[in-house]
């Protein structure tokens, strides 16, 4: 089937008229589509972005803790101190899940506050926490959906290395026997890692993110081998340690590039550009995936870093491919591209006045047909959205409520493209909205406001926004309300 994407006509004339364009018919009747009934509607947070209580029940320093008390590192020096305070409030958050009829809730557990100091035996206190909120979560009728590592690697063990250690890979199994021994007669599915193509090259050769490094390229080669090799030891820990079936896998982030138009040229133009290895693209698709998926590192990744990979890597690769039930997609934004001269892609300019969110990510709904698309193509592995969503500006307006239309269009818009992809034959299974609650969102501080739920900082008190209760019609109807053209 053709797929569903419009003349770039829009792009290249003006931003008003391309957003009419997306809302088009690709194809003439009404839909009666709907999103299958095992189809999992979530929400997602983080453990340091939403939980506070940084010091509290013997929790320990994590990097994120070191970060933000960088001069000028954060935007206005904030901190994750408080944040969302779900540690304190998670029975009231959990409520509100329930009225939004979340069928499923995307956790990560903080390394920090599960042991303190990096390395078993873990602490007790750390643990009860996410006894308590999974116990939540299911009296509720909510799937717990549990990430082991969401950017917060313990102080301690940074100060050991890192994931420049070698041990590191041991380190995090051992701390994933830990949770999973704890919490797996409740939680039956896991991903290891978030965004390892996002936490490795900010955090360690831009030193945008914690822990803030600059390292030589030849260095950030070795730390993202160390967290391959860190997902599959815990992929095998997971499973020799689960007390009920699992189901594993990791969260996967990328900027996605869409063709410009519909013609088979510039898809595959794009498509092979998509997954190509360019000079200093340690964040490159294949470079992360290959070694996940294939038990590879893609040639021409190893033309630019195979050099500074240790002289195993062939057999740690080994152990880095484990089988996975899916592969969960983080996609925010993306660009579009055309075929050029001898079958390279040329960008396509944004012109002035694209719609853009708070943080200028141009909005781009076809990153959930093309990301998707791109990703089950290449390795037939089914598809859960884990992350997707926009920072805005939101407050609560004199009427008491939280109107934020912008969002609701955002999700009606990508949830559509969702849809057709699904129609396509992409094995696309679940959506988890980034984000439950308003959060502290990295070195942006608070600058900007990803939840479904609005957050006061200073009284903690939660409003439900209109995209709240959108999404909500959104579940209740399995997506009728964002069926594309049939």
């Amino acid at each position: 089937m053709k797929p569903p994407l419009l003349s770039r006509r829009g792009v290249l004339a003006s931003a008003a008229a391309l957003v009419g364009s997306r809302s088009q018919a690709a194809h003439g009747k009404t839909a009666t589509h709907t999103f299958p009934k095992d189809f999992v509607w979530g929400a997602a947070t983080s453990a340091y972005q939403v939980e506070g209580a940084v010091a509290a029940d013997g929790r320990g320093p994590s990097i994120w803790d070191m970060f933000v008390r960088k001069p000028d590192a954060v935007f206005r020096g904030q901190r994750g101190d408080v944040a969302a305070d779900h540690y304190n409030r998670f029975k009231g958050d959990v409520g509100l899940m329930k009225q939004i009829g979340l069928q499923a809730y995307r956790y990560s557990i903080s390394w920090s506050r599960v042991c303190p100091n990096g390395r078993v035996p873990a602490n007790a206190s750390g643990l009860d926490f996410y006894d308590r909120l999974t116990d939540a979560l299911l009296t509720a009728s909510i799937v717990p959906y549990v990430t082991l590592y969401h950017w917060d690697m313990p102080l301690a063990l940074y100060r050991q290395g890192g994931w420049l250690n070698r041990d590191s890979a041991s380190w995090f199994a051992e701390y994933t026997e830990a949770v999973v021994a704890r919490l797996s007669d409740r939680v039956k599915h896991w991903m290891t890692l978030n965004e390892p193509q996002v936490f490795i090259p900010l955090g360690h050769l831009e030193g945008k993110h914690a822990p803030g490094d600059k390292l030589a390229i030849g260095e950030v080669v070795q730390v993202a081998h160390n967290v391959l090799r860190a997902h599959g030891k815990a992929a095998l820990a997971i499973r020799a340690s689960s007390k009920t079936k699992p189901t594993v896998g990791i969260a996967a982030a990328s900027w996605i590039k869409v063709p410009a138009t519909g013609k088979a040229s510039d898809i595959e133009a794009t498509r092979k550009s998509f997954f190509s290895v360019a000079k200093n693209e340690i964040q490159a698709a294949t470079w992360q995936c290959d070694p996940l998926f294939r038990g590879a590192y893609p040639d021409d990744g190893l033309a630019l870093f195979g050099k500074h990979l240790p002289p195993s890597f062939e057999n740690d690769l080994q152990e880095v491919k484990q089988p996975l039930d899916f592969l969960g997609l983080n996609l925010y934004f993306g660009a579009y591209f055309r075929q050029a001269k001898e079958g390279h892609v040329e960008y396509v300019n944004f012109p002035d006045g694209f719609p853009t969110n708070q943080l200028d990510w141009q909005i781009v709904p076809e990153v959930l047909y093309w990301g998707p698309k791109f990703f089950y193509d290449r390795y037939k592995t089914p598809i859960i959205i884990t992350e997707n969503g926009m920072p805005n500006l939101d407050w609560v307006s004199e009427d008491g409520a939280v109107h934020d239309p912008q969002r609701v269009d955002f999700i009606n818009r990508y949830l559509k493209q969702l849809a057709l992809a699904r129609r396509d034959g992409v094995d696309v299974r679940g959506y988890f909205h980034w984000s439950l609650l308003d959060n502290f969102e990295w070195a942006e501080g608070y600058k900007a406001r990803f939840g479904l739920i609005h957050v006061d900082y200073a009284t903690q008190k939660r409003t439900l926004k209109d995209s709240a209760k959108h999404y909500a019609k959104i579940i209740s109807t399995r997506g009728a309300l964002v069926a594309p053209p049939g």
